[in-house]
């Protein structure tokens, strides 16, 4: 556990907090006036390891050894210029500071940042954080690496939960969410959509999953998995029959079949490392899945696809009326697996850099 201390003053500006990894959708950016929760669990810490907000660059305007040198293999709009290295928290976790109300940014209905730090320091008045809460993107306070220290807290320091411990207590990720939007004529409206952190999941995923087919068609494993990436790869890879065939794996699960290349595997919450299998599955393509998306793949729930007739089962969910679903197919989000897709090196293999132009930024049917 630790706190963070204004870097002038020492003052305390946090909580006590614990790291975990970076959720994979924090830079995602949801649909129009949408009200997405907070970002980060409370109590929770994570190092956002890449430059955020402004100032930027246009992609025409950096040099290719400097983008390489920062990961980026392909080309993208602009580049941010600013601090590598933020401490992400919830806003709730935030102490001893300060709003500063000129620091608004191009906000529409809250903050979001694009005016550089807008929280400051209440003991000495620096600025040492930037609240993001605008629409559509996720609630956090992101404390600047320069402008924080890191202080520990005394106490045991507990150990990660192992891959067993967390595949009995960690909850799955749903499916579908019920979403909130600002700008109704009579407030707040509502509707059901795919679960936002789905959509980033996938998204990160589908670049893996691209690399991972070296050009050839991919087969994932029926259900859930299908239905998320079945469309998306059969878009965009060649027709014809799958050469290359995914499953699922991770803790508890048994042995992968010897002829799956590519694994779905699950990311610990709190290391961020990935799954690896021990023995021949070791040499596979390993997709790495936020942990509860995971579990959803691998234990989805148990809601009919029509109404039931007859005597119900023990384990059918009695809803009445029928949970509603979205009213489109799922769609990974764009953002996401461009992100992710142009920070793997096997993006400048040619047929992936035609892929990413022809499809990346085109409104794909198949990408949100």
């Amino acid at each position: 556990m630790f706190v963070f201390v204004c870097a002038g003053c020492g003052a305390e500006l946090t909580a006590p907090v614990s790291q975990v990894a970076l959720p994979v959708h924090a830079r995602q950016r949801y649909g129009n006036g949408v009200q997405l929760p907070v970002l980060m669990r409370a109590g929770t810490f994570a190092v956002d390891p890449e430059p955020w907000g402004g100032p930027w660059r246009m992609w025409d305007e950096v040099e290719p050894d400097e983008a390489e040198a920062r990961g980026i293999h392909a080309p993208v709009p602009a580049l941010s210029d600013g601090p590598p290295g933020a401490v992400v928290i919830a806003p709730g976790d935030a102490r001893g500071t300060r709003l500063i109300p000129e620091k608004r940014g191009g906000s529409c209905c809250g903050l979001d940042g694009a005016d550089g730090p807008n929280m400051a320091c209440e003991t000495c008045d620096s600025p040492v954080a930037t609240r993001v809460d605008d629409c559509s993107l996720w609630q956090a306070v992101r404390l600047g690496p320069d402008a924080v220290h890191r202080v520990p807290v005394d106490g045991a320091r507990p150990a990660p939960l192992s891959w067993a411990e967390l595949a009995e207590t960690w909850e799955a990720t749903p499916l579908f969410d019920p979403i909130a939007t600002w700008g109704g004529r009579s407030g707040a409206n509502h509707y059901w959509s795919w679960n936002p952190p789905w959509e980033a999941a996938a998204g990160h995923a589908l670049a893996h999953l691209l690399v991972a087919s070296e050009g050839q068609a991919v087969r994932v494993p029926d259900g859930v998995a299908t239905d998320v990436f079945q469309r998306a790869l059969d878009a965009l890879l060649p027709a014809g029959a799958p050469k290359r065939r995914a499953a699922l794996a991770g803790p508890e699960l048994p042995a992968p079949e010897a002829e799956a290349d590519i694994l779905l595997v699950p990311i610990h919450p709190r290391t961020g490392r990935t799954w690896a299998p021990e023995g021949p599955a070791a040499s596979a393509y390993l997709v790495p899945l936020p942990l509860g998306v995971w579990l959803t793949l691998v234990s989805p729930p148990p809601y009919l696809p029509v109404p039931a007739s007859g005597r119900m089962p023990r384990d059918v969910l009695r809803d009445d009326p029928l949970p509603l679903l979205p009213y489109w197919p799922f769609r990974a989000d764009r953002r996401t697996f461009e992100h992710t897709l142009v920070r793997l090196p096997a993006v400048r293999s040619p047929w992936l850099r035609a892929l990413l132009e022809s499809h990346g930024r085109d409104g794909s049917a198949v990408l949100g």
